[in-house]
């Protein structure tokens, strides 16, 4: 077995790890075994990366079996089906800054779209659990994209609880593939955690996304809840991703999140 291969049995073993996809272990290690004097330091500054662009993000341990009861029983109304929603969102650091605005925030974005009957939700986290919220045609499908397999298994079933029809799949987005047709694509503050990864991943990126509309995001502050000029900084940074677009694009901005609409 060479080190690369030990670097990945052994990061997929350790129990933060043991969900996320196989593929992105590998080319994360890969990095950072080119970049690390041995087998023990990479294996170090993989955990480490990992950890930047996924295990940050939770609170405590990941009560799938929990949660999906949770949905199971939650009352047959939006109100009773937001408030179950509510409180597993607020076990993920992402989903629960968007929390106190979710009504604001889809009303916002989704203003005068046609009918939305397809969703792609590209590392999606638990922002699939946001349905309830979004002004969605009677018959949309959802398809949700991430890279931890233990959290995609758990979307899946909850899609059907949630009223929608769809998918839920482990992807990585170094590496994305194909991607099904839909009407919109999300994609919320991935692209700084994918940028740690590969710098250039921005721009070839959105190169693959075709659907009629795409909503980009970025944190308007730090998991610490530090602004640090974050808005202007990842402006600046995604005018120069679209600079060349053909694409119309509207800037929306909430108190911890600053949204790109693509039409």
């Amino acid at each position: 077995m060479d080190a690369l291969d030990k670097l990945v049995d052994t990061v997929l073993a350790s129990t933060k790890y043991r969900h996320v996809a196989p593929a992105l272990v590998r080319t994360v290690g890969e990095q950072e075994l080119a970049k690390r004097r041995n087998l023990k330091e990479a294996i170090k500054a993989t955990k480490n990366k990992l950890h930047q662009t996924v295990g940050a993000y939770w609170d405590g341990r990941q009560a799938y079996a929990d949660w999906l009861a949770a949905l199971q029983a939650a009352p047959p109304t939006r109100d009773g089906l937001r408030a179950t929603c509510h409180t597993i969102m607020a076990h993920h650091a992402s989903t629960r800054e968007r929390l106190p605005l979710l009504h604001e925030f889809y009303t916002t974005l989704f203003a005068d779209l046609p009918p939305v009957r397809s969703v792609l939700d590209l590392a999606c986290g638990l922002n699939p659990l946001t349905v309830p919220w979004m002004p969605l045609a009677p018959d949309a499908i959802y398809h949700a994209r991430d890279i931890d397999a233990e959290q995609m298994a758990f979307v899946q079933q909850a899609l059907p609880l949630l009223g929608v029809q769809g998918t839920a799949t482990v992807g990585n987005l170094l590496q994305p593939g194909p991607l099904p047709s839909v009407d919109v694509i999300l994609l919320f503050k991935a692209i700084p955690c994918l940028e740690q990864l590969d710098k250039a991943i921005g721009a070839r990126l959105l190169a693959t996304l075709h659907a009629p509309v795409l909503f980009i995001s970025y944190p308007a502050q730090s998991l610490g809840g530090r602004n640090k000029g974050m808005l202007d900084f990842y402006a600046s940074h995604f005018g120069a991703l679209v600079a060349d677009s053909q694409r119309q694009v509207e800037q929306f901005i909430f108190d911890t999140e600053i949204v790109f609409r693509l039409r």
